[in-house]
């Protein structure tokens, strides 16, 4: 299996049952799949879950994806929320039976963040959002791949055809300008 195949041209290898176009294709979208099914679950073992429910559905039903549709990638993240979102289901359903009633609950003492600490929190997560918006595109694409697709920086090379050189300087320049404008971000509290 080569890198130049497409990803419609996998999906009729694997229709006509290709274990090896199956394999190219996990091989290919496993990491990015998994960092977003991780994000929705929050908890590795069920990220895991996903991912295998998610390839063994393409193997059994890959006649069901449709070119004119849509992108593969697209699908295969739809069909992948959709999972997620099935197995917290049943993990909630599992475990309302075992929650306390509502007056056991009451006694309980609220640990959470105050109000205070929440606002704090968006406001920090606010100028995150900006000083990741200030950066350049090219910056913001190696970031994006690397920290919230999963990516590694040679994964990130190899795919978007960048050297490797230049991958690891986007990164370097990009956290560097982030540390920059994020210097006085969590230390209003020790002002206080």
């Amino acid at each position: 299996m080569n890198g130049t195949n497409t990803d419609q041209e996998l999906m009729r290898q694997i229709v006509a049952k290709d274990a090896d176009a199956l394999k190219f294709l996990y091989e290919k979208y496993e990491k990015p799949i998994y960092a977003f099914a991780y994000r929705i679950v929050q908890d590795t073992m069920m990220a895991e879950e996903v991912v295998q429910e998610l390839f063994l559905r393409i193997w059994k039903a890959a006649e069901r994806y449709d070119a004119e549709q849509g992108k593969l990638t697209s699908w295969m993240f739809t069909l992948s929320r959709n999972i997620a979102i099935d197995l917290l289901r049943k993990k909630q359903n599992r475990t309302t039976g075992q929650t306390a009633d509502m007056e056991q609950l009451s006694r309980i003492p609220d640990m959470g963040k105050s109000t205070e600490d929440a606002a704090l929190d968006g406001w920090r997560g606010q100028e995150i959002r900006e000083a990741l918006h200030e950066l350049n595109p090219d910056q913001k694409q190696v970031l994006e791949l690397i920290y919230y697709q999963g990516y590694t920086q040679q994964e990130v090379s190899d795919n978007q055809a960048i050297p490797l050189g230049t991958v690891k300087s986007r990164v370097r320049l990009a956290l560097k300008q982030l540390k920059g404008r994020l210097a006085g971000v969590g230390k209003e509290e020790l002002q206080g």
